[in-house]
């Protein structure tokens, strides 16, 4: 079994920070991409950041400059850094993988329970 768990949210002030962690567990080959998506109150899904497994970032034009995505394969961990937060950085936020689990030769994607970011005075 395989699983991607994230931490670190919670309720944090207009121009505080905040460092989320995903983990993944299980029976893993190997690791791709790592994501971060987010799902605002009454709004579709948003990627937010992305990471190849060379460590190559790229983001969303709304986060650029405040939001920093990094991993550290040896803890098959991805996290995302959140500097500067808006009122409209609250959403719940989902981290993502492309997996190929031991018992498998192809990758799939896998999500996280996601985790909560309040930004709010």
């Amino acid at each position: 079994q395989v699983q991607l768990v994230e931490s670190g949210g919670g309720l944090v002030q207009p121009g505080g920070s905040l460092r989320l962690s995903c983990a993944a567990s299980g029976n893993i080959r190997s690791i791709g991409a790592m994501a971060w998506y987010r799902r605002a109150p009454g709004k579709q899904r948003e990627l937010v950041a992305t990471i190849t497994s060379a460590r190559v970032p790229n983001y969303a034009d709304s986060v650029e400059g405040r939001f920093t995505i990094s991993r550290d394969n040896a803890k098959k961990t991805v996290y995302l850094q959140m500097n500067t937060l808006k009122p409209e950085d609250t959403a719940i936020y989902y981290c993502s993988a492309e997996i190929v689990p031991s018992w498998l030769r192809l990758p799939s994607e896998y999500w996280g329970q996601g985790t909560q970011v309040t930004v709010s005075s």
